[in-house]
């Protein structure tokens, strides 16, 4: 019997891939470019701060607790008409965020943008597992992809502040219009439709316990980075635990589960979502406290830090694209595990930066941590989407980014709390500074930066302020670098194994060796 072979993609495939990077370039850009256009849209729509907050954050957390629904509903409708359905919603959600003329207004469109942005991320790697069943060509094309997602993140800063030099605050949001017209106009050719036929009804109250789960807790980690603890934020995690013990156990109960939870025994799967999720959690909180840094205490404009960051875009492009080559002539695992070491010691650099003389440095850390996380980004993501069946590629897809979502919302959380906390215990203030003014430094960086605005010598605030945020990102970056150590020798010694005959289907319940 001779041995069964995968599908070679071809041209049509290759250009197809192009068309799922483009909305995906779009929707990790879209994460960071508003960020710049906060002063000049609150300069005209005037939000109150509540409201702008929600302006920031709704898009986030709409896409976070929306993921793994729209994977699940892109395996039973079609990952391509998911894919249309979302691409058309989000052109239509930035024309109205563009135009918005209230902070209502912009707040449900942002929603909106975060409900259809969540149905793009599955959809387009769903597909690429679809459409490049070649072991080593779909390694090519989910590096291709990761580098388009996690490239936009960071030319965002770049794109929107030459797009708000030239034009008003929402011409941020008009640039998804034409890409997603193009996708309209070329999906339809070039991606093929796939669905699992074999899904079964989507389960409403799965959905329900799904969004309870993940919406609050998403919460209550932001609200964690922002405020501290807080009664209602601590509610909100309580909330968000207990629905999903229950959305966890109607997963085993029903008889068409909207996540089988049998794919968390695949060795591969759990141990990938477990090393993306330490890499997104180091990632986001050491990386936070680094562009304040740059902006806060270096004195940079976002725009200046922003083209400052792009050997880091640099460093990720190259890193993504050369590691599914490494991972030919080696064994994937170490590609990983090297790769997450070279970024601790990108991550390490940062606890040697001086006050606010360390832009060099934090710029070398950047590009090298970024350059080592770019295999992980992409070697993991393939072993969560090539550990699974095909039926179930989209719900592994949204699990992945779902992880991705949790720990840089974590990371965030996180290591924003050891930061601020380092930073008010090493803080000191002018002893004739009036107490509400001694108190505005003592609450963190951005209140010593707008205190020191108002005083006749500001640099008596801002160098001690600087050298207690720059322990902080010491003390931070110590605990990543040593997270992200730990994680990449278990990754080495847990991932050896023998990878799984390509075709081979995976059943976790009936394969005791993969769990």
């Amino acid at each position: 019997m001779g041995v069964a072979t995968n599908p070679i993609a071809g041209r049509r495939e290759w250009i197809g891939l192009a068309v799922l990077a483009l909305p995906t370039l779009l929707l990790s850009l879209d994460m960071s470019v508003l960020h710049l256009a906060v002063p000049d849209l609150a300069a005209e729509l005037r939000p109150s701060s509540t409201e702008l907050l929600w302006i920031i954050d709704s898009y986030g957390f709409m896409i976070a607790g929306f993921l793994v629904t729209m994977g699940t509903l892109g395996d039973r409708i079609g990952r391509r008409k998911l894919l249309m359905i979302g691409g058309a919603g989000f052109g239509i959600a930035s024309i109205a965020a563009a135009f918005a003329t209230d902070p209502v207004m912009l707040i449900a469109a942002r929603s909106l943008l975060g409900v259809t942005g969540a149905t793009l991320m599955p959809s387009t790697l769903a597909l690429i597992s679809n459409m490049f069943q070649d072991p080593r060509q779909r390694s090519t094309a989910i590096a291709v992809w990761m580098t388009c997602f996690m490239g936009g993140m960071v030319i965002g800063p770049v794109v929107g502040g030459v797009l708000l030099a030239n034009f008003w605050w929402g011409s941020v949001f008009l640039m998804a219009v034409p890409v997603m017209v193009l996708l309209l106009a070329l999906a339809p050719t070039l991606l093929p439709e796939y669905r699992d036929e074999n899904a079964g009804r989507l389960d409403l109250v799965s959905v329900a316990l799904s969004l309870g789960t993940i919406l609050p807790i998403v919460y209550a980690l932001k609200e964690f980075a922002k405020h501290g603890p807080q009664s209602t934020s601590l509610a909100a995690l309580v909330v968000g635990v207990a629905l999903g013990v229950a959305f966890a156990r109607r997963q085993r109960r029903i008889a068409d589960p909207m996540l089988d939870l049998r794919l968390f025994r695949v060795r591969a799967f759990s141990v990938a979502l477990g090393i993306t999720l330490v890499g997104a959690i180091t990632m986001g909180g050491v990386f936070l406290l680094v562009n304040q840094y740059l902006q806060l205490v270096a004195g940079l404009s976002a725009l200046e830090a922003g083209l400052l960051l792009m050997p880091q875009a640099g460093a990720v492009v190259v890193g993504s694209l050369i590691a599914p080559r490494l991972a030919k002539r080696f064994r994937p695992e170490f590609v990983l595990g090297f790769g997450m070491l070279l970024a601790a010691v990108g991550i390490a650099l940062f606890t040697l930066v001086d006050g606010a003389n360390g832009v060099a440095l934090v710029i070398i850390g950047m590009a090298v941590a970024s350059f080592g996380m770019g295999p992980q980004g992409v070697l993991c993501t393939e072993m969560v989407v090539s550990s699974v069946p095909p039926q179930k590629a989209g719900a592994a897809s949204a699990i992945s980014e779902t992880g991705a979502e949790f720990g840089i919302a974590m990371g965030i959380a996180l290591f924003g709390s050891i930061g601020t906390a380092v930073y008010r215990n090493v803080v000191t203030t002018p002893p004739e500074l009036p107490a509400p003014v001694a108190a505005e430094i003592r609450d963190g960086m951005p209140g010593a930066v707008n205190a020191a605005g108002r005083l006749a010598d500001p640099l008596s605030v801002l160098a001690p302020a600087g050298e207690a945020f720059t322990s902080g990102l010491h003390v931070v970056s110590a605990i990543g670098a040593i997270a992200v150590v730990v994680f990449a020798v278990v990754g080495m010694v847990v991932l050896r194994r023998p990878p799984r005959p390509a075709g081979e289907p995976v059943s976790a319940e009936l394969d005791p060796a993969l769990v």
